[in-house]
């Protein structure tokens, strides 16, 4: 990953310059993955009663 991409995924983020002094390249990684899973249209969702018969 270079530079600029990463700084990209930072603002993407909300991140500011200050956060990155205290997060490491992967978390940031983890949270970008993260947060395009959140907006990801999964077709179906799992419910709290799939869980419990899980």
């Amino acid at each position: 990953m270079s530079v600029p991409l990463f700084i990209l995924r930072a603002v993407q983020l909300g991140l500011s310059m200050a956060d990155l002094e205290m997060l490491s390249i992967g978390l940031v990684n983890d949270l970008f993955i993260e947060n395009m899973n959140d907006v990801y249209p999964y077709q179906q969702v799992a419910t709290q009663d799939d869980f419990d018969h899980f």
